[in-house]
């Protein structure tokens, strides 16, 4: 009996088609995470655009229908859904794969309009991410049979961020989100300690990526410290699963300015306080606008002008860094567009227009107080620091035109203003560093320039001598004047045809239009003998008219 036991058993293991062999099944494994990081960068992810990224998904999922022969019919649809029974080969979870990717994809570009979804694009968008939750679930349930192990965990996780993400996006059941996000961590978390290195950098990525949400949900239910304007840091990160936080996040800095503006009463500047009662002025203040509406706020005005003339003031002087650095590389690169020494002088020109407005506008009014004077004594510091410099851009467009004589007299004055602003500069309390020592660099560079100017007026003047000189040289006492050869007469002689590059001359290449020169003729002949020649009669060779023989009848009937 125990032999007949033992021949049985062993024809059941050769058996092919025995039960124990059909429980033996091919597991497929998938990096789900690097696929998928893979398709969302090399096809529109890369740049944040979720139209192209769905297109892909679609066109995927077209050919791996085709390729496994499992379509929906021809003309008329026929679902087909995928079971356990189906999944035959990797391709299956693919397909599953892709079109969670594809519904995803497909709210994510919803959420991307320009204006924001309305509320019927809402209901669409979050109709698409419940289809990327049943799509991911089902993904999950098929891994969990028909996968490895480490494809199985990260279906689970997968499936973890699409629901924390339908509910973050339905603003409900924070703690629920909250969940799936900390599952999906912590197994991107696990699987980041294994696997080889550029796997474990993934991880770490997604593992940062869903930071910010986790952060985001605590906040939500009051499980955290975080302030809201420390959201702005979070959303400072970069990457897919950040996109639906970053949507979130500017809804939330507006709570935020309402709930500080709830306990803002008074605006101060220069030592006023001017009260706040409007709560909507109170909003407009924190977003950086305000206006005046009723005659009380009026002090409140003139102090957020006062604001917005500062901040002009500030992009007019990164405007002027940004011009000086073109001005001084302007011969290096070529391509580029080249700075004048006029576009700087237009720029402080609007820089003394700001702070003549500024002055006026803190000086008028009210008693000023001790900051207020101090402030005025600074905008007429800057008054002549600007003048110093628009002065020696002046004298830098004149220098760049030849005119040596107004270009020194404008450098020497450029030098005296900014001694000027020096000295007021230094007797003032405050941080004035920096503009002291711009102003010392610029009066170096004034008395640099002016001795330069100098010496190449010098020069030229003597070089105009000479040329004086040279010109009287070429007068003849005959009363015929040598002028001065073209290039082309003189191409034995090394000597510039171009001239000064500081002057406006043309330069004597060759003479244009070219000179009339005398050539031969064809002799002209006159027939002179023509009117003493007697010619002979031809009379008798004319034909005669018979009708002027006839009388007057004949001439009638010919």
């Amino acid at each position: 009996l125990m032999g007949k036991e033992n021949q049985l058993s062993a024809m059941e293991v050769d058996d092919p088609k025995s039960t124990n062999s059909d429980q033996i099944a091919p597991k497929f494994s998938i990096n789900v995470l690097q696929l998928l990081k893979s398709a969302q960068m090399q096809h529109g992810l890369r740049h944040g655009d979720y139209t192209r990224y769905r297109r892909y998904c679609t066109a995927r999922l077209r050919r791996l229908y085709k390729s496994l022969k499992f379509t929906h019919g021809r003309g008329k649809y026929a679902k087909r859904t995928i079971t356990e029974a189906n999944v035959t080969e990797v391709r299956f979870l693919h397909v599953i794969l892709y079109s969670a990717e594809r519904a995803w994809s497909h709210a994510m570009e919803k959420r991307q309009l320009p204006n924001g979804p309305n509320a019927s694009q809402r209901i669409y968008l979050i109709g698409r991410l419940r289809k990327a939750v049943k799509w991911a679930s089902l993904f999950s349930q098929l891994c969990a049979t028909k996968a490895d192990s480490r494809t199985s965990l990260e279906a689970e996780a997968y499936e973890s961020y699409m629901k924390g993400s339908l509910l973050f996006e339905q603003d409900q059941n924070w703690d629920v989100a909250l969940k799936h996000f900390k599952s999906a961590r912590a197994v991107y978390e696990e699987l980041g300690k294994y696997g080889d290195l550029d796997n474990q950098v993934l991880c770490r990525e997604r593992v940062e990526e869903l930071e910010p949400s986790i952060r985001y949900c605590l906040h939500k239910i009051g499980q955290s410290n975080l302030q809201a304007s420390e959201l702005l840091n979070i959303g400072d990160m970069e990457g897919p699963a950040l996109d639906l936080f970053k949507a979130k996040l500017e809804a939330a800095m507006a709570e935020a300015r309402s709930q500080q503006a709830a306990s803002m009463t008074e605006f101060r500047w220069l030592g006023h306080r001017f009260p706040i009662s409007n709560a909507k002025t109170r909003v407009a203040i924190l977003k950086g606008s305000a206006e005046s509406v009723k005659d009380d706020l009026n002090g409140l005005d003139k102090a957020v002008s006062a604001v917005l003339g500062e901040r002009t003031i500030e992009r007019n002087l990164l405007l002027v860094k940004v011009a000086k650095s073109k001005l001084a590389k302007r011969n290096d690169d070529k391509n580029e567009k080249v700075t004048k020494p006029e576009e700087l002088v237009r720029l402080y020109d609007l820089l003394l227009q700001n702070t003549s407005d500024l002055s006026d506008l803190v000086s008028s009014g009210r008693d000023q107080k001790s900051e207020e004077v101090s402030f005025a004594e600074e905008c007429s510091c800057k008054t002549l620091a600007f003048r110093a410099e628009r002065c020696f851009y002046v004298a830098k467009s004149y220098s760049v035109a030849g005119k040596r004589a107004e270009a020194y007299a404008l450098y020497c004055r450029a030098r005296s203003l900014a001694e000027d602003a020096l000295r007021k500069l230094q007797t003032l309390d405050g941080n004035n560093k920096t503009m002291i020592k711009e102003l010392e660099v610029l009066s170096n560079e004034c008395r640099s320039n002016s001795c330069i100017e100098h010496a190449l007026g010098i020069m030229e003047e003597k070089r105009t001598q000479e040329n004086i000189s040279e010109g009287i040289s070429n007068i003849s006492l005959t009363g015929v004047e040598r002028s001065e050869k073209f290039l082309l007469e003189k191409l034995d002689v090394y000597e510039s045809a171009v001239g000064d590059s500081n002057v406006k001359s043309a330069p004597r290449i060759a003479q244009f239009p070219p000179a009339f020169q005398a050539i031969a003729r064809n002799p002209i002949v006159l027939d002179l003998a023509y009117n003493t020649i007697e010619f002979p009669s031809i009379e008798n060779r004319m034909k005669k008219d018979k009708r002027a023989k006839g009388g007057f009848i004949s001439r009638i009937f010919g």
